[in-house]
């Protein structure tokens, strides 16, 4: 009786169609298929982050006809799963012949020489276009769970995730859909930032909490209507205690991933304005107190509380800072926050690598407005794990509507500024459904 072949096959298993049955019948026709399952960090790498979890993922492909076992692959990079499986066929569809797949397609070939294997190119299916599929998903939308799960998925699955403010529902929206092609690799922002200053100012109100709760909400579900990313809920100081343990349950029914509360007490002041106005830091054991209740009141496992620091901002300093990050660690915060308002990132620079000494540290997150000039790239190397884009949305779209609302009083009319203003077809292709 003669020995059923090896067949190797990677998928990512998020969006299965009729091209990936070809593949899947081609290499059922050699062998015993071994899938090499990609982990959502593997995805993560070069496009955004499956919609589907590995687990859910996993229980499909088992499912697939012909499918003998499942493995994980942890990276693009073949080879670890290769050697320990030594296939005697790797099947893969020949559209890996360009582009950023071209590499690990002539390190397959070089692996499967160790043994004689070989590799098997299925012709790529083309009426399939993987963009539209997943644009289709968009449309569709998404659930409150899958939304709320998805920032510790990708906190799991990216060393940097990278968030990006957004005041209504045209801001998520640019924010959901830009994306550029980056040495071959799709780059999109992973998550999305509800500011109380860009809401506050969005609606004319100062930035001291008053625009309540309900109205927060309000914007938050706007801005859920038309997108599927994960959101952090700037909570400012979350308030009195009693009142943040309802604030934390009407995020997280929402779908809303984390909320950010601070650690000061009294008339909320723009942390940027620091000692020129006043300000006060709550204790630790009252801040520790506000967090443990925020925990409690939480449903699920998913729902986040990051805890913002501002002793750098109101000069407590850095040991003040480090010692309040232990504190609310031990409180059982899910992240730290750290801020600053001076212009060189030195100071943040310190506070991440002693925080690196910190026991049991949990993910760390900052936002960069005084501080700009650092890259993604060294946020990532000093151990940042979320980079907050936090008012930059508005701030851009002021100065627009001010030029524009100018050149109309000054010319009489609007042609003058034709060239400051999207055309109104473009306006109506930008919100599905309009036309």
């Amino acid at each position: 009786m003669s020995i059923k072949k090896k067949v190797y096959l990677a998928l990512s298993a998020d969006l299965l169609h009729h091209g990936h049955m070809n593949v899947l019948t081609k290499a059922a026709s050699l062998g015993d298929i071994t899938i090499g399952l990609m982990t959502d960090s593997a995805i993560a790498k070069y496009k955004r982050l499956p919609n589907l979890s590995y687990d859910q993922r996993e229980i499909i492909v088992k499912g697939l006809k012909g499918v003998s076992d499942v493995i994980p692959q942890n990276t693009m990079d073949y080879s670890e799963n290769l050697r320990k499986v030594k296939p005697d066929y790797v099947v893969h569809g020949d559209d890996w012949r360009q582009g950023i797949q071209r590499e690990q397609r002539n390190q397959v070939i070089e692996v499967l020489e160790e043994w004689g294997g070989e590799l098997i190119e299925v012709p790529y299916t083309d009426e399939v276009k993987l963009f539209d599929l997943e644009r289709s998903i968009l449309e569709v939308g998404t659930t409150p769970t899958i939304r709320l799960q998805r920032l510790r998925r990708l906190l799991e699955s990216k060393k940097l995730i990278t968030v990006n403010e957004v005041h209504n529902g045209l801001s998520g929206l640019i924010t959901e859909k830009t994306n550029i092609n980056k040495d071959g690799r799709i780059v999109e922002f992973d998550a999305m930032w509800s500011s109380s200053l860009t809401d506050s100012t969005a609606k004319g109100m100062p930035d001291i909490e008053a625009v309540d709760i309900t109205s927060r909400i309000n914007s938050v579900n706007q801005i859920f209507e038309v997108t599927t990313k994960p959101m952090i809920f700037d909570g400012d100081t979350g308030g009195k205690v009693e009142i943040f343990k309802f604030t934390v349950k009407s995020l997280e029914r929402l779908g809303v991933s984390a909320v950010v509360i601070e650690d000061k007490i009294g008339l909320k002041k723009n942390s940027l304005l620091g000692n020129d106005v006043k300000q006060e830091q709550d204790t630790v054991e009252n801040f520790q107190e506000k967090i443990i209740a925020g925990k409690k009141a939480q449903v699920t496992k998913d729902f986040m509380i990051i805890a913002r620091i501002e002793s750098l901002i109101l000069e407590a300093g850095m040991e003040d800072a480090l010692k309040r990050a232990s504190a609310y660690i031990e409180a059982g915060a899910d992240a730290i926050m750290i801020h600053s308002r001076q212009k060189s990132p030195s100071e943040i620079f310190e506070f991440c690598k002693n925080y690196k000494m910190i026991k049991n540290n949990v993910p760390l997150m900052v936002v960069p407005s005084s501080f700009n000039e650092v890259t993604e790239e060294e946020w990532e190397k000093r151990g940042v794990n979320i980079v907050c884009y936090a008012n930059h949305m508005l701030r851009s779209a002021y100065p627009a509507m001010m030029s524009v609302a100018k050149s109309i009083l000054e010319n009489g009319r609007s042609k003058d500024c034709d060239d400051a203003c999207l055309p109104i077809k473009e306006i109506l292709n930008l919100i599905p459904g309009t036309n």
